[in-house]
């Protein structure tokens, strides 16, 4: 497995924003990098494993959540130069809008506090860089999907 630290190359990974009655699902991360802070469940993706079938598992991994996917939200890079300007994090994070299943969330060696949080919460938490952008985003890509399906006549 390629090291997270210094890596030879960008990582790719995945991420998910499952919403549950107006709500979205966060938790804080328990390692770094960003460890204490609040962030979409996700991780690295596995070789073999589609983008989709990495949030999922992640997602259940994480935080013992299933959901299901309803579209792509966005990308997010994640670029850590150490103090002499070297590459010490580089990621690619797929972020994914999914639709609650089962499952309340609960903490894992991989997060720590779970909550689920109302949109104007957000900002007063603290979060990963862009998790605030990357939140309304997966709102309205969930609100286009539910009037795509449910068009008024």
């Amino acid at each position: 497995m390629t090291s997270r630290a210094y890596p030879p190359h960008p990582l790719l990974a995945t991420s998910l924003a499952v919403i549950r009655d107006g709500r979205i699902l966060l938790a804080t991360r328990t390692k770094p990098p960003a460890q204490g802070l609040f962030s979409l469940p996700g991780g690295l993706v596995e070789a073999g494993e589609t983008l989709e079938e990495a949030a999922l598992r992640e997602l259940k991994e994480e935080v013992g959540v299933t959901a299901s996917i309803v579209g792509f939200n966005d990308h997010v890079e994640v670029i850590d130069r150490d103090k002499d300007g070297k590459v010490a994090r580089h990621f690619v994070i797929a972020s994914f809008v999914a639709n609650w299943e089962s499952g309340q969330g609960t903490p894992s060696t991989e997060a720590g506090e779970v909550i689920w949080a109302k949109p104007d919460e957000i900002d007063g938490l603290p979060t990963t860089l862009g998790l605030l952008r990357i939140a309304t985003r997966a709102f309205q890509v969930l609100e286009a999907k539910l009037s795509a399906d449910n068009p008024r006549a």
